[in-house]
């Protein structure tokens, strides 16, 4: 049987997870601040900065399912308490990577921090979809999600000023921004330690294990939908400031691009505060659909006609992005009743689409032209678009 919550305790308990959803957003939004400040440092190709987004997400491949038995054994808040202090190591591990001026500590570093990051994702986000009625998950992780994206949104502009825009311009310039961000880390680890959450779990569990879990079709679709949205997100993300930076797109310093990025996550941040809201009348799918759809032109419309035009349409895509993932998420845990918990796990894998399909986009960059690889992310839309609008229906595979 699934524990129950007092429902005059949710408003509490979301509020502090807001904290987590904060600050993953905000260190791996930073991600795409260290892509073109790495590649200019070590003097790299575009598929070999890619490295960066693939050593972080490749993380959430290999640790997702057994941070999901961790967090079936240790409980949600226990998890959490773990992901945080492992991703604080991870921060930790920047310091002398810079000092060593190693690329290959870099992506070390990153998958540390990556590994913590996702035992958080394994716990907060079917903890969030829990806490409350099921009718309105959606919304609800939209609403957490929402502070996700201020975390994205803050990062590039601190990342441009800190890491960019930094006097000395070399690796040593990520030092500080990540020791600040190990110390935060570490004290919401000490602070989660001692509060009193609610109690949210299957003392059930899943008999039949992974083969169980893969026999929702819709579950299946949404992990598919989960791997294809991330690499689309992650991969328009990574090349922005690239882009901007070429003379016949925008012409911009690398530090104003870094900037302007910050436009790119801000309309997710805005879109989720919107779609939380109208989810509570529109069906959550048909939002996700013509989210897509939308995501589609924009980027036809910036492949197109190119120029600042080009831009602009690109960095709207994060206002079409806002609700994506939250919404495939929980579209894809509904009804798995005891296998939610696998079922999460499932989904957190599928986020791995960040490590390879940006290393795709990033092969199509540097065999044909950057703004030609938009076309990775544009054929990811189209799936979601799919999903939105047939694709998430509850049904046995």
């Amino acid at each position: 049987m699934q524990a129950h919550v007092d429902t005059q305790n949710h408003g509490k308990s979301l509020t502090v997870l807001t904290s987590l959803f904060f600050m993953w957003g905000l260190i791996t939004s930073l991600n795409d601040i260290l892509i073109p400040h790495l590649k200019g440092v070590f003097a790299l190709s575009y598929v070999q900065a890619a490295l960066v987004q693939f050593s972080f997400f490749t993380a959430y491949f290999i640790v997702s399912l057994p941070a999901g038995r961790l967090v079936q054994a240790l409980g949600y808040q226990r998890g959490i308490v773990v992901g945080l202090s492992i991703a604080g190591s991870g921060c930790l591990l920047f310091y002398p990577a810079a000092a060593t001026l190693s690329y290959a500590a870099f992506l070390g570093a990153l998958f540390v921090l990556a590994a913590g990051i996702t035992i958080l994702q394994v716990a907060a986000n079917p903890y969030a979809t829990r806490l409350g009625p099921a009718r309105t998950a959606s919304s609800r992780l939209n609403l957490t999600q929402a502070f996700n994206s201020l975390g994205t949104t803050v990062a590039p502009l601190l990342g441009a000023v800190l890491i960019l825009g930094g006097s000395a311009g070399g690796a040593e310039s990520v030092q500080l921004p990540y020791l600040g961000l190990a110390a935060a880390l570490f004290i919401i680890a000490a602070v989660f330690a001692r509060l009193r959450l609610p109690v949210v779990h299957d003392s059930s569990g899943s008999e039949q294990g992974m083969r169980s879990v893969l026999r929702h079709r819709h579950l299946v679709l949404g992990a598919i939908g989960i791997f294809v949205y991330v690499g689309a997100e992650v991969g328009i993300g990574s090349f922005l400031v690239s882009l901007m930076e070429q003379p016949d797109i925008g012409g911009l310093d690398q530090a104003a691009a870094g900037k302007l990025l910050a436009l790119y996550w801000g309309g997710a941040m805005l879109g989720r505060f919107i779609g939380s809201a109208l989810m509570r009348r529109v069906a959550a799918s048909k939002v996700l659909a013509c989210n897509a759809l939308l995501s589609v032109a924009l980027i036809a419309l910036a492949m197109l006609a190119g120029g600042k035009l080009a831009m602009y349409s690109l960095l709207a895509v994060g206002l079409c992005n806002s609700i994506m993932f939250p919404t495939i998420f929980s579209l894809a845990l509904n009804g798995l009743g005891r296998d939610t918990g696998a079922g999460s796990g499932v989904l957190c894998m599928a986020i791995v689409g960040g490590a390879l399909l940006p290393l795709l986009q990033a092969g199509v960059a540097d065999s044909i032209s950057l703004l030609a690889s938009f076309s990775v992310p544009l054929l990811c839309y189209l799936f979601i678009l799919f999903y939105g609008a047939a694709g998430y229906k509850p049904r046995q595979a």
